[in-house]
């Protein structure tokens, strides 16, 4: 009953995207000196988010500001363009910040799943 919860579902999707890009970082960083290497990385989780359909969209107050996008496959590796002279793509610092991104969005997707536990919690105790 307990498995099919849509909040559990996307703080489970959170987390596995977040230790996806952690993992494409760290095969970035292992690679940095490996002539001809493509850095990989992964599309933003917002952008996997398919679109509502429900009647309750978001609503936009400044153009820019929640830019809608209607191509929500999968997640999809794509490598980045060469930087170097010996053909590899990865940029350390970019990679750093990558990480920390990482970081933030399994600290998010943890943070999702405990505050939904405690929902549900408080709403099966006897109190």
């Amino acid at each position: 009953m307990f498995q099919n919860l849509d909040l559990f579902k996307t703080a489970m999707t959170m987390a596995r995207h977040a230790g996806t890009q952690q993992a494409l970082t760290s095969q970035n960083i292992a690679n940095a000196d490996t002539p001809g290497y493509r850095a990989q990385s992964i599309r933003p989780f917002a952008d996997l988010v398919p679109p509502n359909t429900d009647g309750f969209a978001l609503r936009m107050t400044r153009a820019n500001h929640l830019a809608a996008t209607t191509d929500a496959s999968t997640a999809t590796v794509t490598h980045r363009e060469n930087s170097e002279p010996n053909g590899n793509s990865v940029v350390l610092e970019n990679e750093i910040l990558n990480s920390v991104d990482a970081k933030r969005q399994h600290d998010r997707a943890l943070a999702v799943y405990r505050a939904s536990l405690g929902m549900l919690r408080s709403a099966l105790s006897k109190q």
